[in-house]
């Protein structure tokens, strides 16, 4: 069996490794464009936070041990083409422009996604930067190092934990953001919720703009000076940070005939398989089946991309294993402020023509004369009709993830506000009220849906 895997952060990783304990004799090669493999994407804000000083950290495996189980990991290597009748892919190494054919059994494509570059002036000027893999971690660092003034373009997930490494860095930040709020995944009455706590932290070392659209950047031959907003605003920087969103990589998939979905990732069933059967795909690069709306999604997580590559592993292997789909979970924090979600927000229910009814408390989240009290705001949305629980946000300076994760499992079992009301959480005060905020929430929303 030759099994190839193209693409080797997350998904292609776990794909090869699990592969490798299915079919010790078969074939395994990994090929990506990369410098190196297997590492830990999602830790790069805390590295350049300074949290660790070894960048090395982020590796959780060499090519060297990954030789050594007989997996062979090809680096600077980029696939440019997929011949699924021949079955067959044309790799080009890098490092010397020569291309190559190699052939397969079996196909894995893990080729993740790329960060967005917006249409804004000079964007190509040195010291602007976006963070995707260890390269631009490492660069981005360095330069922190030595710098006071830094600007972040996007206020998703990675502006937001970047905001919080500058921020521990000493320099000054100015965060801007074309939309009406950040963090847009969650409802606005909550993304106004996050920005108002963190301009209550920010204690002038940063700002954030909102509904501004950056339009130039401008400086010398050393690099990025100045950046200039539509309104008129400007701002003087030693570097700019790129966090406009991310793109999945389909094009080479896209070119071959392998079909796209309607979020423009790669369409897969839920063994992971394309429309070719022996052509399996993984990770950021491909479509998610929501679990409460039986839509497709995309939601580019390290957690689903794990998942994702050991269920495309087993099957290329002959096995049997599903996917189900995700629910779009999701957690960060800036500086001591925690941002969680899970299951639908309540203007994507809207969008998606579900009547909801939600309730929003802010409670303790311990007993109050707990030293480390902290408040924290939880949202319960269900839907209206028939009382199920559809999703849950938490925000705040104490322990709001913990209850998001609890309303996870309940969102997987399907439960109505009612069955979740009897939940027996643990009680301790250096852990909870009496009573849970999250069973506070759900007192309300069970008294709401009743009286509507």
């Amino acid at each position: 069996m030759k099994i190839i895997i193209l693409g080797g952060v997350a998904a292609g990783a776990k794909a090869a490794a699990k592969a490798r304990r299915l079919l010790p004799d078969a074939e395994i090669n990994l090929y990506t464009d990369d410098t190196h493999v297997s590492y830990s994407s999602c830790g790069l804000p805390y590295y350049i936070e300074g949290n660790f000083a070894d960048y090395q950290m982020l590796l959780v495996r060499s090519p060297e041990e990954f030789e050594q189980s007989g997996i062979h990991i090809h680096l600077r290597n980029r696939a440019i083409k997929i011949l699924p009748n021949s079955k067959q892919v044309l790799i080009e190494d890098l490092s010397n422009s020569r291309a190559f054919l190699v052939e397969y059994d079996k196909l894995i494509i893990a080729t993740g996604a790329r960060p967005i570059i917006p249409p804004i002036k000079n964007a190509n000027l040195n010291n602007i930067f976006t963070l995707r893999k260890i390269e631009d971690g490492i660069a981005i660092r360095k330069i922190a190092e030595r710098s006071k003034r830094v600007a972040i373009v996007g206020g998703g997930y990675i502006g937001i934990e970047l905001l919080e490494a500058f921020t521990r860095q000493n320099l000054y930040s100015v965060l801007i953001e074309n939309s009406p709020t950040i963090m847009q995944t969650f409802d606005d009455d909550m993304s106004e919720l996050i920005l108002e706590q963190l301009n209550v932290t920010c204690s002038n070392r940063f700002e954030i703009f909102t509904s501004e659209t950056v339009t130039e950047f401008s400086g010398d031959n050393t690099g990025v000076k100045h950046i200039r907003t539509l309104s008129g605003k400007e701002f003087d920087v030693d570097f700019v940070v790129l966090c406009a969103g991310a793109t999945p990589n389909v094009e080479i998939a896209k070119d071959a005939g392998i079909e796209i979905g309607i979020t423009g990732a790669i369409k897969v069933n839920d063994k992971m398989q394309t429309n070719f059967d022996d052509i399996y795909a993984c990770g950021d690069c491909v479509e998610e089946n929501n679990l409460l709306t039986n839509t497709q999604m995309w939601i580019p997580l390290g957690t689903n991309a794990n998942k994702e590559g050991r269920v495309a592993a087993i099957n290329a292997c002959g096995g049997d294993e599903r996917f189900d789909g995700v629910l779009g979970s999701a957690v960060t924090r800036c500086l001591s402020l925690t941002m969680s979600m899970t299951g639908l927000s309540e203007k994507k229910a809207k969008n998606l023509g579900i009547e909801t009814v939600s309730v929003k408390v802010t409670k303790n989240d311990k007993v109050g004369y707990m030293p480390d009290v902290n408040n924290i705001t939880l949202k319960l949305i269900a839907d209206k009709t028939t009382g199920k629980l559809l999703g849950c946000q938490g925000v705040g300076d104490g322990d709001a993830d913990k209850r998001v994760n609890t309303v996870t499992s309940a969102l997987l079992a399907g439960l109505a506000v009612d069955e979740f009301f009897k939940n027996d959480l643990t009680y301790s005060p250096p852990f909870s009220p009496t009573i849970d905020p999250l069973l506070n929430a759900a007192q309300i929303l069970r008294s709401k849906l009743k009286s509507v």
